[in-house]
């Protein structure tokens, strides 16, 4: 998507250590022009699949997703939570996740009254790095016994092996930037 990669160039912050800062539009300040966009091309990559519910993980991917949710049909946004919430009740499903950007690792949870068999879910999330967010997510579609209609990322590093590991096990990946590396603070594009 050329309009994001012009957007990575110009308003993200690479660093040495393999980071690349988007908090001025897409994950800490919002730019929703440009979420819209996002959601109106993940919407042309899954025109196909009968998508009923969006999932994501807290908390930058819940704003891509809902904005995404509106070129869906109005779809329902599921997040997983990363902490205990005495607002969640009931049965839950529930898969480790480690962050790779915190260090830290979370036991994500989603309530079972909000996924099931009768779904086709769509993940959405902001980044693709070494895949373990995804791996839960689509841990707790599984159990579910939803259908998966494949993953939507907005920024993959391609550089990692995230997306080569979900590829591999036959999962559709639909990333709309991919980066081959960050060096010396600058970004080239896969």
């Amino acid at each position: 998507m050329e309009l994001l990669k012009q957007r990575i160039l110009q308003d993200g912050h690479a660093t040495e250590d393999d980071v690349l800062k988007v908090d001025s539009f897409l994950n800490h300040q919002m730019d929703i022009d440009l979420l819209n966009e996002i959601g109106k091309e993940f919407r042309r990559r899954f025109a196909g699949e009968p998508v009923n519910k969006i999932l994501t993980i807290e908390a930058s991917g819940i704003g891509i997703a809902a904005i995404a949710a509106q070129h869906f049909g109005n779809v329902p946004v599921v997040f997983a939570k990363k902490t205990q919430s005495r607002n969640l009740d009931g049965e839950l499903y529930t898969a480790k996740v480690k962050s790779f950007t915190k260090g830290k690792v979370y036991d994500i949870q989603v309530s079972k009254k909000f996924l099931g068999p009768e779904d086709c879910v769509l993940v959405l999330d902001d980044f693709l790095a070494k895949g373990q967010a995804l791996q839960g997510l689509l841990q707790i579609v599984k159990e579910s016994g939803a259908r998966l209609a494949g993953c939507g990322i907005v920024i993959e590093k391609g550089f990692q092996e995230g997306g080569k590991l979900l590829r591999e096990q036959g999962i559709r990946v639909e990333s709309l930037a991919i980066i081959s590396s960050i060096s010396n603070g600058t970004v080239t594009f896969a």
